[in-house]
């Protein structure tokens, strides 16, 4: 299929059906059929007056005539070539750089597509959309705006003056969630570290999973939240709605609220974790915590809510409690390092350390358990259980990362998994 002729073939129909609509009021399904009709006396009128685009029109397939009638549609009212792209569920991640610049991610590879939107009015259009669907608004003194499209998939928008490339979108596309058991088909984590987070959870450890940007933090909290059992009350607190939680019926999730003109009022995940506790929850799961709220994460805790799970940045177990340091200071500079990593070493019990590698797979690169703060050294002490080791026998191959999460250390605070009569488990990991 020619993609230059494609597109040129969307706007000319669009202008078509657009003009037609400036002449008397379509109903959706009305338009719809406009879309179709036009699009038959296009191909007509190319078998008499255009050789070349008559050829065109013969080469494509049905499907690929439904894909133009479908884009055209959606350029007119909807997400144009976007709602093409989210169609498509084999990619995970779009991101716009501006209307003739795409790049999207299929199979943990990033590739820039050819096809692009008409122009940088025709982008801001679709941008404006859905970001009004939303209950937002975005323009020119409110250039930065997150929301969430109907399927989940996250949206990240900035416009000009702050965008100095143009309209710059960033879509995260949301599957099917994934579990432990496609983790391990990915080779991304081993069975005995699997079983090993399984009963972590299932004794209600507090857990922080860390990594880089890309490296699947949300996607292995997706995963590690399967081991919840199916009577507990979960609170779910992010940002964006990403997690897609299944098989506990007693789940209350909930998303921040940036103010708008409307009301200018917020919602931060402060607020939303201080009123969760308010909730009775048996497990509070918080998307990510990257700023004042960690202290708040923290404190719920210490206070009897066992089983947390959440994320952060950090490109290590050490990283992130620095970073949990660091976050806690920003709301509550007047604590004490002191009292902040006594708070930390109590409340989390173990780090997960996630990677995307240099052959794009991600894997676990290590597992720590908390060990708690040690006041002799001022520090938090940490106790490795599993760890990524390379072989560095092949480190010729830089096109791929082979090596194994193998098991390097003992667990050295065994009560909570005692109090979940989890004996033979303990015995079977201590040799």
């Amino acid at each position: 299929m020619n993609n230059d002729i494609f597109l040129k073939e969307v706007t000319k129909l669009k202008e078509t059906v657009q003009e037609a609509s400036r002449q008397r009021h379509y109903s959706d399904e009305q338009r719809r059929e406009l879309v179709r009709q036009s699009l038959e006396d296009r191909i007509a009128w190319a078998k008499i007056n255009d050789k070349e685009l008559h050829s065109f029109y013969r080469s494509l397939s049905f499907k690929e005539k439904e894909t133009l009638r479908y884009t055209v549609t959606q350029s007119i009212e909807g997400l144009g070539i976007l709602g093409q792209i989210i169609t498509d569920k084999s990619i995970t991640e779009v991101m716009i750089n501006g209307f003739d610049t795409i790049f999207i991610e299929k199979g943990g590879k990033l590739q820039k597509m050819k096809e692009h939107f008409e122009s940088e009015e025709d982008l801001l259009r679709i941008v404006k959309r859905f970001v009004n669907e939303m209950g937002r608004t975005i323009d020119a003194s409110n250039p930065i705006v997150d929301a969430r499209l109907n399927d989940g998939s996250r949206v990240h928008v900035v416009i000009p003056p702050v965008a100095l490339n143009g309209v710059t979108v960033t879509i995260r596309r949301f599957s099917t969630p994934i579990t432990i058991e496609r983790l391990l088909e990915y080779g991304s984590i081993t069975p005995e570290a699997s079983h090993f987070l399984r009963n972590v959870v299932k004794s209600r450890h507090n857990v922080f999973v860390c990594g880089g940007t890309g490296s699947g933090k949300t996607t292995f909290l997706n995963a590690l939240s399967n081991y919840i059992q199916p009577w507990e009350r979960v609170i779910t607190i992010e940002d964006s709605a990403e997690l897609q939680i299944k098989g506990i019926e007693n789940l209350v999730r909930m998303e921040t609220k940036k103010s708008n003109s409307k009301d200018g009022i917020d919602y931060t995940i402060r607020d939303l974790i201080k009123a969760s506790l308010r909730m009775r929850p048996d497990r509070i799961i918080v998307g990510e915590v990257r700023g004042e709220e960690a202290l708040d994460m923290l404190q719920a805790m210490n206070t009897g809510h066992d089983g947390s799970l959440s994320t952060g940045h950090a490109n290590s177990p050490e990283g992130m409690i620095s970073r949990l340091e660091t976050m806690v200071l920003t709301g509550s500079a007047d604590l004490p390092l002191e009292a902040i990593r006594m708070q930390i070493g109590e409340a989390v019990d173990y780090i997960v350390h996630l990677s995307r590698l240099r052959d794009f797979s991600r894997k676990v690169m290590e597992i720590s358990e908390v060990i708690g703060y040690d006041h002799k050294t001022n520090q938090v002490v940490l106790n490795p259980i599993f760890k990524f080791e390379e072989d560095l026998t092949k480190r010729g191959d830089m096109k791929k990362v082979y090596g194994e999460l193998k098991r390097v250390g003992k667990i050295q605070n065994q009560d909570k998994f005692i109090l979940s009569g989890i004996y033979d488990y303990l015995e079977e990991l201590d040799g």
